[in-house]
């Protein structure tokens, strides 16, 4: 039993410590300016993204190609600005992230 535990402990750290270099990555890249985990700002909580794409298989494609070229008019008639600047494999590590926060 102790084993078991130890090892449920082992594996909540590692999933941890990937989400927080996720999130370090979404931070890094000024996502978190526009958007909180659980909170909106100017953005959608990305908690409320999780939600909304739950179980959308073309959801992670559009969101990354949402990321670099920037949208408008899903969440409001703010517009969410491009970044062309974030590489596509960042793009994609980010999007996995927000979608696993459900």
């Amino acid at each position: 039993m102790k084993k078991l535990m130890m090892f449920a402990a082992s594996a909540a750290l590692l999933l941890s410590g990937a989400a927080s270099a996720d999130q370090t990555l979404a931070q890094k890249n000024a996502c978190m300016s526009c958007h909180g985990v659980d909170k909106k700002i100017v953005g959608p909580a990305f908690k409320d993204v999780a939600k909304k794409y739950a179980g959308d298989k073309e959801a992670h494609a559009r969101l990354v190609a949402k990321v670099k070229t920037g949208g408008k008019g899903v969440w409001g008639q703010i517009p969410m600005p491009p970044s062309p600047q974030v590489k596509p494999e960042d793009a994609g590590k980010i999007i996995d992230w927000v979608l696993s926060l459900k």
